[in-house]
């Protein structure tokens, strides 16, 4: 069967998403044999692309990606970005010379890889991700950003031979089903994306174990680290962000981005772009990209929309897809730091999360610790059911309720945060996304 025999419909990029999503029966099958097929009938698009940073970890992967873009992007830069998950479409995976990637161009590549794969089994983010290396060798940029979609060894991205630059942002525990049960067995993952003589930048890291397994397999494949609080250092100052490597200090504005966790986000891409040369960011691109990076769902104040009308006067609602222990912490080091007044939170995960773990660090905040209101997933994705994590919320000793669905959430939570408070919707960039679209 050939697509042109096809219905018009049946060639949106949605419905060939949703076709080639059944070529294979597992959502998440690690390996690199199916895509170097599928790479090798595309002629090898994955050889002609711009210079590429290659980026992974477990969480501040978006962020630094997103850092780094504006940086780049300052300096007058054209470049290409892969990320995933998508929040609301899945277009916003593919960014293209600083533009999302428009629905004919999407179509066109996905019916390309199809025909060329030729219905082996593959997974959706192989072939999802080839197309994607289709478009970035057809279009010109000075730089293409690409972040790995899961681990690192066996990632479908890990098939560029030889990028400017590997990053490794901080490593935790998640998605041990697929990458281990242990800091140390997910960080000789995320390490094998490290090429020999490649520069490997190393964020800050939680866990000394998971430093120590990175530093060892760079060592192995002879990758030059630019390691965190060893080559490099971040803090803030009197207000202002101090980067500090042996080529001294540099003095710049706060990321733009929330939290503390940010700093340490800002710093690696800072490092990736001192330490990179061939990227060319001077100084004033790396003061603008902070002063400008724009990433969604990384708490994220929605001032207006159907959402935040739901609550009071004077609530303010905040977004944040984080879902495992490190990114709670995170997550709880913010609330500490903003100003004083009651917090609620509206939490849904998916059922392969540590929904303790994650809320942990929220009943470690004492008298500022928030009220819970917990939801069911909504759409088909596998979730943690709401009374289950409101059963984790109560035995660490939060307050929490069950509510319907995310309207009725924030009602319940806007009622308990009142004016002048705050509501958190966290747990899933999948209730991320959902809260985005539901807001408009």
């Amino acid at each position: 069967m050939t697509l042109a025999t096809e219905p018009a419909t049946s060639r949106t990029s949605d419905h060939v998403l949703q076709r080639l999503s059944l070529l294979h029966p597992k959502l998440i099958d690690l390996s690199l044999g199916r895509m170097e097929r599928l790479l090798a009938a595309l002629g090898h698009p994955e050889r002609r692309l711009p210079p590429v940073v290659h980026v992974a970890g477990t969480n501040g992967k978006g962020s630094v990606v997103a850092t780094l873009r504006a940086m780049a992007e300052a300096a007058g830069q054209r470049v290409h970005v892969y990320t995933s998950p998508h929040l609301v479409r899945f277009h916003e995976r593919i960014r293209l010379a600083g533009t999302l990637i428009d629905e004919t161009a999407l179509a066109a590549l996905l019916d390309e890889v199809e025909a060329a794969n030729a219905g082996e089994p593959i997974t959706f983010f192989e072939v999802t991700t080839a197309a994607a290396f289709l478009a970035y060798s057809r279009v010109p940029a000075d730089l293409l950003l690409l972040e790995v979609g899961l681990g690192g060894r066996l990632d479908a991205t890990n098939v560029v031979e030889r990028p400017a630059a590997c990053i490794i942002t901080s490593v935790s525990i998640d998605h041990a089903e697929f990458l281990g049960p242990d800091a140390r067995s997910i960080a000789s993952e995320k390490a094998g994306i490290a090429r020999p003589g490649v520069p490997l930048v190393v964020a800050p890291q939680a866990f000394p174990e998971a430093l120590a397994t990175i530093l060892a397999h760079a060592d192995a494949v002879g990758a030059p680290a630019f390691v965190a609080d060893r080559d490099w250092s971040v803090a803030v100052r009197d207000g202002r962000l101090c980067y500090r490597d042996a080529n001294g200090l540099v003095d710049l504005p706060q990321p733009r981005l929330v939290g503390r966790h940010q700093v340490d986000n800002a710093g690696t891409a800072i490092a990736c772009a001192r330490h990179i040369t061939a990227l060319g960011l001077d100084q004033a691109a790396l003061r603008a990209g902070l002063e400008r990076v724009d990433w969604p769902a990384r708490m994220q104040r929605l001032d207006g929309g159907r959402l935040a009308a739901l609550l009071p006067p004077g609530c303010a609602l905040w977004l944040d897809g984080g879902h495992n222990p490190a990114a709670g912490e995170a997550l709880a080091q913010v609330l500490r730091g903003l100003e004083a007044g009651p917090t609620a939170m509206v939490v849904a995960m998916l059922a392969t999360k540590d929904v303790a773990g994650f809320l942990a660090p929220f009943a470690a905040l004492g008298d500022l610790a928030p009220q819970l209101v917990a939801i069911d997933l909504p759409g088909d994705h596998a979730t943690t059911p709401a009374a289950t994590i409101a059963a984790h919320a109560t035995a660490l000793g939060l307050a929490a309720t069950t509510a319907a669905d995310l309207p009725a959430a924030l009602r319940a939570a806007g009622a308990r945060a009142g004016a002048g408070g705050r509501v958190l919707i966290a747990g899933s960039l999948y209730l991320a996304g959902h809260a985005l679209a539901l807001n408009g």
